[in-house]
C-alpha cells in the first residue's frame, strides 16, 4: 500500500523531496535522526510560537482601541463639553463672551491688587481674579497712530482689520467692514451688550453700527434698534445712554432730531426698561424677553465708587452680566445656535483720563466681579463656551510710583490714602460746581472746598494753593483733575497723560486649552480674528452685504447736519459719500487715516479734529 504523507510534505519542491527523502534513509540505516532534521523542527517551534504571541498582543490592542473608541465615541454623543487645543475646537452650539476693560493697562491691575489686598487684609499671595487668567498679551497701535482710540481698538475687535482713530467699523478708505456680532446674528446666534457707559459710546457702537466718526452717537442709536442696512443684529441692550434715545424736545435727550427712538424701538417688539426698578422686574434674568432695551442713565453710568451710594438707582455692572447671561441662556436653550455678549467695564477708562486712581481701583473690581460671575456661568452651563476679554487701551500712563520733590524719590506708594475717598473726583467736581454757582463769600468757598475734600475723598491736609486752584472760576484746570491730582500726589500715583498710551495690554481667557491661538503677544486684530473663527463666522460675506448696501440711507437726518460740522473732504472722500451716505460725512483732509504723523517741534499744539470744530480727547467725552 502506498505511504500516507503529511500534507505539508505533498506541497515541497522536487528538490526539497529529495533532500527529505535521503534524510529518511540516513535515519533507517543508522537508527537515529539527523541532525538537519532536529535543526529544522528546532526552527519551526520558535516560529510557531513568536507567531502566537504576536497574534495575542495584536488581538489585545485591537481590543483596547476598540475600548477606547467606544468610550469617546458615547462621551461625545453624551454631550459632554471638550476643550478646544491645538488641533480643534468645538463643534455644534457654543456661547462666546467677549468682555473689554476700557482703558486697563498692566499697571491698573498691579495698583488694583495692592489696594484690594491693603483693604481687606489679604496675604500677598491673594490676587485678582484676572490675575489667574491671563494668557497673552496685545499690541494696540491704530491704522493712523501707534496711540488708537477705542474707536479704532474696538474696530479691530470687531472687524478683525486696523482703521483710523475715530472709526466706528469703518475701514480707513470709508467702506463699512462686517463685524462678529452682526455675522453671529445673521448665523442665528442671539447677541447682546452689555456696558457701564452710554451705548453709543465707540466700544458698543463698533460691534453693531458703521459710521465714519464716532461723534455721530444719535446715528449710532438709530442703528443699534434696527434701523441697519442688516436690519436688527442685536438682541439685548444694557448701559446708559438714554439721551440719544430721545427727542430734543424731552427733558434729558441730547439729540440732534425730534426722533423717539424709545418708541421707535417699542414698535419694533423691543421691551424696554430704564430705572432699577425695571431692572430688578427682570429677577435676576429669569422674567427678561428678547429683544431688551435696557438704559439706566441719561448720559454714562456712575463710577462704582459713587454707584454704591446710590445702588437704587443703577444697576452693577454684574448685575447687568449675571441677568444678560441668564436671559440669553433661556433664549437660547431650544436652538441649535447659542450666544454672543459683549461686557465692558466702561468706565475704567474714564477714571483714567480724569487721572482719578481712587475711581479706577472701584471700577476695576467690579470688572473683576463681572469677570468671576461670566466664569461662573460657563462652569455651570450645558453649553461649551469660552470667555475672552482684553483692553482695546490703556488710558492716562499709569505709575505706581511719583516722584513728588527734587530730591531722590521714595520708593512707596500709599494705597491707604485710596481706601479714604467715599467718592470719586468727578463727583466732588460736580458738588463743587454747583456749589460756587451760587456764587458764596470767599471764607464760605474755602470752608465749603475743605470741608468737601475732606468727606468725599478723606484729605484732610489741603495746601492753600490747591484750595485757589479749586476755588478760582478762571483757573484753565477743572476742579474733577484738581481733586484727582490732590488724591494722586498723596498716593504717590503718577499719570503721564490725560489721554491713551500705546503700551500693550493683557488677553484673559477662562481656559488657556479654549483660547489657546490667543497665547503670546498679538496685534489686537487677532483678537477680533479669534472671536470670529471661534464661532465658524464669515465677516467676509457680511462684509460684502453691507457695502452692497451703498445707497442704503437712515431715516434721520445727515450726519453733518446733526454735528452741524463744516468738513472739506477731498475729492475720493467726495466719491466715496456718494456710495456710503448712510455712514456720516467722511472725514476732511487734515485728518489721517493711514500711516503716522511725524516730529513737528518741541510742544506744537495740533487740534484734534471733532465735531463742529471741537476739541476732541477721543474718549467720546470733551475736555
Amino acid at each position: 500500500m502506498p505511504r500516507d504523507e503529511p500534507l505539508l510534505a505533498r506541497r515541497l519542491s522536487s528538490e526539497q523531496s529529495s533532500i527529505r527523502n535521503d534524510e529518511e534513509e540516513d535515519a533507517l540505516l543508522t537508527g537515529e535522526r539527523t541532525r538537519r532534521t532536529e535543526r529544522r523542527r528546532g526552527w519551526g517551534f520558535w516560529r510557531e510560537v513568536g507567531l502566537f504571541v504576536w497574534a495575542l498582543i495584536a488581538t489585545i490592542a485591537v481590543i483596547v482601541i476598540a475600548v477606547v473608541y467606544q468610550h469617546e465615541t458615547s462621551r461625545r454623543q453624551g454631550h459632554e463639553k471638550e476643550s478646544w487645543g491645538p488641533g480643534g475646537k468645538p463643534t455644534g452650539k457654543r456661547n462666546l463672551i467677549f468682555m473689554v476693560s476700557d482703558g486697563m493697562g498692566p499697571t491698573s491691575l498691579s495698583m488694583t491688587r495692592n489696594f484690594k489686598q491693603h483693604t481687606q487684609g489679604l496675604p500677598i499671595d491673594d490676587i485678582l481674579v484676572l490675575d489667574k487668567h491671563i494668557l497673552g498679551t496685545s499690541r494696540t497701535r491704530s491704522s493712523s497712530s501707534l496711540v488708537t482710540d477705542s474707536a479704532a481698538g474696538a474696530t479691530a475687535f470687531s472687524c478683525g482689520f486696523k482703521s483710523y482713530n475715530g472709526a466706528i467699523s469703518v475701514l480707513p478708505d470709508h467702506s463699512p467692514c462686517g463685524t462678529v456680532l452682526e455675522a453671529a446674528s445673521l448665523a442665528g446666534y442671539k447677541t447682546g451688550l452689555v456696558v457701564t457707559t452710554r451705548i453709543t459710546d465707540a466700544t458698543p457702537a463698533c460691534f453693531a453700527s458703521h459710521v465714519n466718526l464716532r461723534q455721530y452717537e444719535d446715528q449710532i442709536a438709530e442703528q443699534e434698534i434696527g434701523e441697519h442696512p442688516l436690519g436688527r443684529v442685536v438682541d439685548l441692550i444694557m448701559g446708559g445712554g438714554r439721551c440719544h434715545f430721545l427727542p430734543n424736545t424731552t427733558e434729558g435727550s441730547c439729540r440732534a432730531d425730534d426722533r423717539d427712538l424709545v418708541s421707535i424701538a417699542k414698535d419694533k417688539g423691543f421691551s424696554y426698561i430704564h430705572d432699577r426698578k425695571g431692572f430688578d422686574s427682570l429677577n435676576g434674568g429669569t422674567e427678561g424677553s428678547l429683544p431688551l432695551l435696557g438704559l439706566f442713565a441719561d448720559t454714562d453710568i456712575p463710577y462704582e465708587l459713587d454707584r454704591r451710594s446710590q445702588d437704587d438707582v443703577y444697576p452693577s455692572l454684574e448685575e447687568m452680566a449675571r441677568a444678560a447671561l441668564k436671559i440669553l441662556s433661556a433664549a437660547t436653550e431650544d436652538s441649535e445656535q447659542g450666544f454672543f455678549l459683549m461686557i465692558e467695564g466702561s468706565r475704567i477708562d474714564h477714571a483714567g483720563h480724569g487721572n482719578d486712581p481712587a475711581a479706577q481701583v472701584n471700577e476695576v473690581l467690579a470688572y473683576d466681579k463681572a469677570f468671576a460671575a461670566v466664569l461662573e456661568f460657563l462652569e455651570k452651563d450645558s453649553t461649551p463656551g469660552v470667555l475672552v476679554g482684553t483692553s482695546d487701551h490703556e488710558t492716562g500712563g499709569l505709575a505706581i510710583a511719583r516722584q513728588l520733590h527734587i530730591t531722590y524719590p521714595e520708593y512707596l506708594w500709599l494705597p491707604g490714602v485710596l481706601a479714604n475717598a467715599s467718592h470719586s473726583a468727578e463727583f466732588a467736581a460736580n458738588e463743587l460746581i454747583e456749589y460756587l454757582n451760587q456764587e458764596p463769600e470767599k471764607k464760605a468757598r474755602e470752608a465749603y472746598t475743605r470741608d468737601l475734600l475732606k468727606k468725599a475723598l478723606g484729605v484732610e491736609d489741603p495746601s492753600d494753593q490747591e484750595i485757589d486752584d479749586l476755588i478760582n472760576v478762571d483757573n484753565p484746570i477743572p476742579p474733577s483733575y484738581v481733586f484727582a491730582d490732590i488724591i494722586s500726589r498723596r498716593a504717590q500715583i503718577g499719570w503721564s497723560t490725560h489721554g491713551h498710551s500705546g503700551v500693550d495690554v493683557n488677553i484673559y481667557a477662562s481656559s488657556s486649552k479654549d483660547a489657546w491661538p490667543l497665547q503670546g503677544n498679538h496685534e489686537n486684530t487677532e483678537v477680533g480674528e479669534f472671536l470670529a473663527n471661534y464661532l465658524d463666522l464669515d465677516i467676509g460675506a457680511i462684509t460684502k452685504r453691507l457695502q452692497e448696501s451703498e445707497f442704503w440711507t437712515s431715516s434721520s437726518s445727515s450726519a453733518s447736519a446733526e454735528a452741524g460740522a463744516d468738513f472739506e473732504p477731498s475729492e475720493s472722500e467726495v466719491q466715496k459719500s456718494k456710495s456710503f451716505t448712510w455712514l456720516g460725512d467722511p472725514l476732511g483732509n487734515n485728518v489721517r487715516t493711514e500711516g503716522f504723523d511725524s516730529y513737528h517741534g518741541d510742544f506744537k499744539k495740533r487740534d484734534v479734529v471733532g465735531v463742529a470744530g471741537v476739541e476732541e480727547c477721543g474718549c467720546g467725552a470733551v475736555h
